[in-house]
């Protein structure tokens, strides 16, 4: 039995996955101010329903996720963004 045990092949290696740090572009980029008046800026934190992306997606940190937040619903409030959309992207 040991010897069988030594000798398992699998078809397919077994995968390790490797992911990448996800990182705040606010904060490498150095942005203070997020502009409600940019939408196709906005459109980035958006999926294909018009709703906004999470952080753990993104990878913005929490502060900046709060102005961009902000920033979308103020935008959907001007009509420069829809509420909700088929396919936006």
């Amino acid at each position: 039995m040991a010897q069988n045990e030594s000798e398992i092949r699998y078809l397919t290696p077994p995968s390790v996955e490797i992911r990448k740090k996800k990182y705040c572009r606010f904060l490498k980029s150095r942005i203070k101010f997020i502009d409600y008046k940019d939408p196709e800026f906005l459109k980035k934190f958006l999926n294909e329903q018009g709703k906004i992306l999470p952080r753990r997606i993104t990878g913005t940190s929490m502060k900046y996720q709060r102005k961009v937040a902000t920033a979308v619903k103020r935008a959907r409030h001007l009509a420069l963004l829809p509420y909700v959309t088929d396919l936006m992207k």
